[in-house]
């Protein structure tokens, strides 16, 4: 139509602003009440996971994402939420647990459980019962300096598990290998050892307990320890692993997937973590809006408006604007094999009475009252998308000319 694409870009903005607005307007905030707001984010929760694996079990993921991320008390550091895959069972048997779970064995002829726990980790070689230099050879005259090199060896390990015991502790988790002379050095102190904690975990279990990771046992006073309550074994399935409750970080827990094979649980787990996702943002924006294709409604309604009311080219692209707003109704409908001309244009003529909550409801295949069906989104993330999409537009208008360069020809080898 032959208009400049900076005039295209001031309409785009001019729309994105409108589109927000009207977003705004109709906005629910229900923050100070408790009951409300977390319905809020059981909607939400539903709404998210209503399209995946998980929507046979809706409710009860929905309320096991809502209960860890109310946890979290506002942070959104999902790192504090383990995720912990177990095999067996179904879907239905997962559950939420409130601590940390390393999925680890304790090793043998060590404390089982331990309260008021003092937690030290590490990250350091507990394996010198070789000399480790390579290609080092050592001649000796005699078997009994060998048995003099081992029993070095032996001592300077057993100095090193003497420091480490000095730090004060009754729990040490390493991320390497910790061999047996040393294990049961640390099973006569009555020290709890995990070897091989995994390499994620460990970093997580220094968080959660609020202790750092250490590698050097000279000078303990500097070492930051970790604490919890009690440490214990459990049993999850056919597995045993080592539970920490009553952590430092209160707001950590773990939530413990149970499936039928490997596939289910890394798709449960997948749709689980996009559920969190939505739900940790929506708990520091508190502002809701109704879902199904209703934002964009109302989006497009406001935005066609404006669009009458400007004069100019820009008006073009506004109009512009505020149909391609109306694709998401129409993809959500031929998504479900739904007839999407004949559904848009109910829903266009629904939106036109004041303070419609109509939206495209898939499962009985015609419009539906959002309200009604608690069908809910995140503001934060809706006006996220309309943001980003109207920049990364702009940058694709503002791109005049693309020119490549032409490959460079290779020499012949022969």
């Amino acid at each position: 139509m032959k208009i400049h694409p900076m005039t295209i870009i001031a309409g785009y903005r001019m729309a994105a602003e409108c589109a927000r607005n009207a977003l705004l307007k109709r906005t629910m905030d229900n923050k100070d009440n408790t009951d409300k707001f977390r319905s809020d984010l059981m909607n939400i929760a539903m709404t998210t996971l209503s399209s995946k694996i998980l929507s046979q079990d809706k409710e009860y993921f929905a309320e096991l994402a809502v209960d860890a991320v109310l946890r979290l008390k506002g942070s959104t550091n999902l790192e504090s939420i383990q995720i912990l895959k177990k095999p067996g069972g179904s879907l239905k048997d997962s559950f939420l647990d409130e601590g940390f779970i390393l999925d680890k064995k304790i090793g043998l002829g060590q404390p089982k459980r331990i309260e008021n726990a003092n937690i030290l980790v590490a990250n350091t070689a507990m394996d010198t019962d070789k000399v480790k230099i390579y290609g080092a050879r050592v001649r000796v005259d005699s078997m009994a300096k060998v048995a003099d090199i081992e029993a070095a060896e032996k001592q300077k390990m057993r100095e090193k598990v003497q420091k480490i015991i000095g730090h004060g502790i009754n729990c040490f988790v390493n991320r390497q290998l910790i061999y047996n002379f040393p294990e049961e050095l640390f099973a006569d102190a009555g020290i709890l050892a995990v070897e091989h904690a995994d390499f994620e975990g460990i970093e997580r279990l220094a968080l959660v307990t609020g202790g750092d990771i250490a590698s050097t046992f000279d000078n303990p006073e500097s070492v930051k320890l970790g604490h919890c309550k009690l440490i214990e074994e459990i049993m999850i399935g056919e597995d045993r692993l080592i539970h920490f409750s009553g952590v430092a970080m209160g707001q950590a827990c773990t939530i413990v997937l149970r499936g039928a094979s490997e596939h289910v649980l890394d798709e449960a787990e997948r749709s689980l973590h996009d559920a969190l996702c939505v739900l940790s943002q929506t708990v520091t924006d508190t502002r809701v809006i109704y879902g199904g294709g209703w934002p964009e409604m109302v989006m497009s309604k406001e935005v066609d408006e404006l669009a009458r009311k400007t004069p100019g080219k820009k008006s073009h692209a506004i109009d512009a604007f505020s149909r391609a707003l109306q694709a998401i109704p129409t993809i959500i409908a031929d998504n479900a094999g739904l007839d999407s001309a004949e559904l848009i244009s109910q829903l266009r003529a629904e939106h036109h009475k004041v303070n419609s909550t109509a939206g495209i409801d898939v499962i009985s295949g015609g419009l539906g009252d959002m309200q009604k069906r608690g069908i809910c989104e995140a503001f934060k993330v809706k006006q996220a998308i309309v943001l980003s999409a109207t920049e990364a537009a702009e940058m694709i208008l503002r791109v005049d000319e693309i020119i490549t360069c032409a490959p460079r020809r290779r020499e012949d080898r022969m």
